[in-house]
């Protein structure tokens, strides 16, 4: 990251920084969480990257009456995406087993971090059992952009398809638009609480059948 604090992703980053040692009473936790912020900078990362960790961070807080355990969600939150390979497809599990192995090393119970890893496994499919209260909250927060404004929508999925520039064109096609058609037909809605639901919902469908008929009748994206 570039040395000048005034780069706003280094003031990004000196934020990130502040909450996650909020988590902890330990002083020793700074270190690992300056480490978590070296992978979310990962030049791989077009989308994943530390925006989309603060925003979820800040959904989660918009959430948090929900959540049984909101800090607990919150230290998921800095797991879920922790290990990011476009590639390879057990970034959540690799990014859970990162938590079991770096939170007891903070003094984190055996229960919380076997909370906190299985919520991060939770995002491999969005889809939390009725009465979940954390899951729901995380994983809401984590779908948060899909109900964004159209123009920020647009941002977003110019910077997954950059991710994945290795795929071809119609295998991205396609792949996408299957992930899209199990986003819509989740039951019973995309968002599990209420808050959620209301804040983003009616965009996150007009934003996912728009992209879904572009995909399909393969017209460039809204720029």
């Amino acid at each position: 990251m570039p040395e000048s604090s005034s780069h706003p992703d280094q003031n990004l980053a000196e934020g990130l920084l502040t909450r996650w040692t909020a988590l902890f009473a330990a002083p020793e936790a700074e270190p690992y969480g300056a480490q978590l912020l070296r992978r979310w900078s990962e030049p791989q990362r077009k989308y994943h990257t530390l925006r989309h960790l603060a925003a979820t961070l800040q959904v989660v807080d918009r959430l948090a009456g929900h959540a049984d355990d909101a800090d607990l969600v919150r230290l998921a939150a800095w797991f879920h995406d922790a290990i990011y390979a476009p590639d390879r497809s057990e970034n959540e599990e690799r990014s859970a087993r990162l938590a079991e192995k770096v939170l007891p090393e903070l003094g984190v119970s055996d229960e919380a971090i076997a909370e906190v890893a299985r919520l991060v496994r939770l995002t491999a499919t969005h889809d939390p059992a009725p009465g979940d209260r954390n899951g729901e909250v995380l994983c809401d927060a984590d779908l948060a952009i899909l109900g964004a404004p159209p123009q920020v929508y647009a941002g977003y999925t110019a910077a997954v398809r950059a991710e994945y520039a290795f795929v071809p064109e119609e295998d991205f096609r396609t792949g996408r638009a299957a992930i899209l058609e199990q986003l819509l037909a989740k039951k019973p809605s995309l968002y599990r609480t209420q808050p959620a639901q209301a804040t983003f919902g009616p965009r996150a469908e007009a934003n996912l059948r728009s992209e879904l008929a572009r995909l399909r009748d393969k017209v460039p994206p809204v720029t």
